[in-house]
C-alpha cells in the first residue's frame, strides 16, 4: 500500500497543477480586456498561448485523477509522458519570454509602431510622453500631451522608458510564474515515479503470494 506521506505529496503537487492551470487560463482571459499597457505588452497570440497552456495543465490534472484510482501502472506511466510534454511546453514558453526581454526596448519599438494613432495618443496622454525613442519617433500628434511637434519637442519626455518599465516588470512576473509551473510539473513527475515504483513492488509481492498459495509474503 502507498504511504500517507507519498499520497500527500502526490496530491499536493496535483492540486498545485490545477491551480497553475486555472491561473494561466484566468489571466489569459482577464488580460484580453481593454487595458492600454497590458494590450501593448501581450499580443492576441501571446494570450492564446497562455489559454492553451492553462487548458493543457487542467487536462493533465483531470487525467491524473483518473489514472491514480486505477489499478496497475500503465496509466501512471502515460501520465508521466504527458508531464514530460508539459515540461517541454513550459520550457519553450519561458525561454521565448526570456529571449524577448533581452531586446525589450527595440521589440516594443516595433509593437508601439504598429498601434493606431488613436491608441498612441491615448498611451502618450497616459504616460505624459511623446514619441518612442525621441519626439519625432513614432509620435502621434493630438490629445493633451502631444498636440503638435513643437509641444512634443518641448516636453522632451519619450515613451520608451515608461513603456518598458511596465512591460519589463510584467514579463518578469510572468516568467517567474512559468518557472513556478515548471517546479510543480517536475514535482508531480517525481511523485508519480515514486507511486509507480511502490505499485510495482506491491504487484511483485502479490505474484509471490499467489505462487505461495495465497499466503502473505510479508
Amino acid at each position: 500500500m502507498l504511504s500517507k506521506k507519498l499520497i500527500g505529496a502526490w496530491a499536493f503537487f496535483n492540486i498545485c497543477l490545477m491551480a497553475a492551470g486555472v491561473l494561466s487560463l484566468t489571466l489569459s482571459i482577464v488580460w484580453r480586456q481593454p487595458n492600454l499597457l497590458l494590450n501593448l505588452t501581450f499580443s492576441s497570440m501571446d494570450l492564446t498561448a497562455g489559454s492553451v497552456l492553462g487548458i493543457i495543465l487542467l487536462a493533465t490534472f483531470l487525467l491524473s485523477l483518473v489514472v491514480i484510482i486505477q489499478r496497475g501502472t500503465l496509466g501512471l506511466k502515460i501520465l508521466n509522458w504527458i508531464l514530460l510534454v508539459n515540461i517541454l511546453i513550459i520550457l519553450f514558453m519561458g525561454t521565448y519570454i526570456w529571449i524577448f526581454t533581452l531586446h525589450e526596448r527595440n521589440n516594443y519599438h516595433a509593437v508601439f509602431g504598429q498601434q493606431s494613432n488613436e491608441t498612441k495618443i491615448l498611451i502618450q496622454d497616459m504616460l505624459k510622453c511623446c514619441g518612442y525613442f525621441n519626439a519625432a519617433d513614432e509620435v502621434a500628434f493630438g490629445g493633451a500631451t502631444c498636440p503638435t511637434q513643437a509641444a512634443a519637442t518641448a516636453l522632451n519626455n519619450f515613451c520608451v522608458t515608461p513603456i518598458t518599465k511596465f512591460t519589463d516588470s510584467t514579463l518578469n512576473n510572468v516568467f517567474s510564474t512559468i518557472d513556478g509551473f515548471m517546479a510543480i510539473v517536475i514535482g508531480l513527475f517525481l511523485a508519480n515515479m515514486c507511486v509507480i515504483k511502490k505499485r510495482q513492488e506491491f504487484e511483485r509481492f502479490e505474484k509471490i503470494d499467489a505462487k505461495r498459495g495465497g499466503h502473505n509474503f510479508i
